[in-house]
């Protein structure tokens, strides 16, 4: 492992970094999963999906780009060891006053030995990554501190999940060029939802890169499913849900869209699982 108060690794000198530094800056990642519905449907099912590939009690697990570590703590509370990287120092200072070991680093350039952890999870890393290069050494990063056979959870934004949604919200008009550019692209310089740069994925693209990287794929899940709509419409329009009914029922469209691989292609979110090395 590595030791949690080495001194931070600077950002790149990119307007990538330079971007993800304002948008974190101003953006509370660190209350995100709990503000909303959608959050908490997607903390829900992130952790479900995870559960069915974690190696068994205690592993060592990455967390690169954990942000906070509100996955990292939900991992060590299942008596794993996990290791966190971010490149926003303050996410890295409430990640350790969780309890945490974290550092600040690049996902592309990690300082671990090769081999150290039993599984790998990029929460976040891929859909800030415009250029295909920097996802793809991301992913063979977290290939290379795997061990041979173990686990790499990518989670990554879906191409179509722009169309959906401000078809949804009644914006597609205004918003035409910018779905334009992120169904053709995958990004879009005149997206006014986020100041950092995000990337989109289509179901196969992303399955191509964890392979590229040496990572057997072994499935891709919708996160949310159809029932991430739900969550987003409920939030949007300040819908009542203190019974919890709005999030029962999305968490199980959720959980139903996931028997079903055609809906993957419905989900705002994605989360591809392989292994190292080819090995099942």
């Amino acid at each position: 492992m590595v030791n949690t108060h080495s001194a931070p690794l600077p950002c790149s000198a990119d307007g990538l970094a330079q971007n993800l530094i304002a948008h974190y800056v101003s953006y509370d990642e660190a209350g995100r999963l709990e503000a909303t519905i959608r959050g908490r449907l997607e903390a829900t099912r992130v952790r479900e999906l995870i559960s069915r590939y974690l190696p068994p009690t205690p592993c060592a697990i990455a967390d690169i780009g954990g942000a906070a570590g509100a996955h990292a703590v939900w991992m060590q509370g299942l008596g794993h060891t996990v290791d966190l990287i971010d490149p926003m120092a303050h996410h890295v200072e409430q990640a350790r006053r969780a309890g945490v070991p974290a550092v600040v680093g690049d996902a592309r350039d990690l300082p671990w030995k090769t081999g150290t952890f039993d599984a790998a999870l990029l929460a976040g890393p891929l859909y800030h990554l415009i250029d295909p290069h920097n996802r793809h050494m991301a992913l063979r990063e977290a290939a290379r501190v795997t061990r041979p056979g173990g686990v790499v959870v990518a989670v990554g934004l879906n191409r179509h999940a722009n169309l959906i949604g401000a078809a949804l919200a009644g914006q597609l008009m205004q918003r035409q060029r910018i779905v334009h550019d992120i169904e053709q692209a995958g990004w879009s310089t005149a997206n006014d939802r986020w100041s950092a740069q995000t990337y989109y994925h289509t179901v196969g693209e992303l399955h191509d890169e964890l392979t590229e990287a040496g990572i057997q794929v072994a499935d891709i899940h919708g996160v949310a499913g159809i029932g991430g709509w739900l969550a987003v419409v409920t939030d949007r329009y300040g819908l009542d849900d203190e019974e919890g009914h709005m999030l029962r029922t999305a968490l199980l469209a959720a959980r139903m869209s996931d028997h079903y691989p055609e809906l993957v292609h419905t989900s705002a979110g994605l989360l591809a699982v392989g292994r190292v090395g080819g090995q099942r």
